[in-house]
């Protein structure tokens, strides 16, 4: 079999191209809010929507709703309850992080008990790419175009946010208001991602894409372009990988970004362990034939 007949291969089945699709609008979606995730140290974040979306799908599930309206009720819920609890009390961010999606997480998974299919359960804990609906497409598609659109029109906004809310303040922008705007386009996404890698997975996809572009360039508008790349290309490679190996297909996607980042953390050539003392080892030598040939 040649190389063009294996890629073509997978493709001449509709359920791979649903489930490409999908893949490749979660990958892309996911990527580019996570480069503002990572620059605003808002992992936990992340981590916390993801999983506190899982009671709404399992209600979605028992009253015959679409999983992204019952998700994204609940992510928002808990992004609320998250600032509420700040705010409102002497507990801090990090804490009320982990009392609120812990619980909602909780939540869910005693909804989910009461439902008597165990396919369902790992449908939602672990993703279920090549089970994907053409109506279930529809839904991420139409998420993913929402976020990358709100994401491209506040570009400038959320960036300076990131960098520095007081000088954002200073001119004319709010930021709490920035904030809670991210925090949704958060949910949003968790809702896109958890189609293709399920609850458990989706926080990998929110945060890796970002902290290898991250170590890649110190330019915030490049991490932007080069973070959708790598994970667009990890998407293709986890998934061929699923099919030719028989593994599951979104944890494929995950491992696939995993082991991107580790390369990067590796050898990067400026930020990676190795490419950097490579980098300091050549400076060392440079000086010293320069300091061999110069005239006494």
């Amino acid at each position: 079999m040649t190389a063009f007949n294996l890629l073509l291969e997978p493709m001449s089945y509709d359920f791979m191209l649903r489930a490409l699709a999908t893949t490749l609008i979660a990958s892309i979606v996911c990527a580019v809010l996570s480069c503002w995730l990572v620059l605003i140290g808002w992992s936990l974040m992340g981590d916390a929507v993801s999983h506190a979306v899982l009671p709404g799908v399992a209600l979605a599930y028992v009253l015959g709703a679409p999983f992204a309206l019952g998700a994204v009720v609940f992510g928002f819920l808990a992004v609320a309850l998250i600032g509420a609890v700040r705010d409102t009390s002497r507990i801090k961010e990090d804490a009320a992080i982990g009392i609120v999606f812990t619980t909602l997480f909780a939540l869910g998974l005693v909804l989910i008990s009461v439902v008597p299919s165990h396919t369902d359960l790992n449908h939602i804990i672990f993703g279920n790419l090549l089970g994907v609906s053409s109506s279930e497409l529809l839904q991420v598609t139409v998420l993913g175009v929402i976020t990358l659109t709100v994401l491209a029109a506040k570009n400038r906004d959320f960036t300076l946010f990131a960098f520095d809310p007081t000088h954002a303040h200073a001119l004319g922008l709010n930021p709490k208001l920035l904030g809670a705007t991210l925090l949704g386009l958060l949910a949003l996404t968790s809702v896109v991602a958890l189609q293709a890698v399920g609850v458990v997975l989706v926080v990998a996809m929110l945060i890796i894409p970002g902290a290898t572009a991250y170590l890649l360039t110190d330019r915030f508008q490049r991490m932007l372009l080069i973070a959708p790349a790598i994970s667009v290309g990890c998407a293709l490679v986890g998934l061929y990988a699923s099919y030719y190996l028989d593994t599951a297909s979104g944890g494929m996607v995950v491992l696939s970004q995993g082991a991107a980042f580790a390369l990067v953390y590796l050898f990067s050539p400026r930020h990676g362990l190795i490419g950097r003392r490579l980098s300091m080892r050549r400076r060392r030598e440079m000086v010293n034939t320069s300091s061999s040939v110069a005239p006494h």
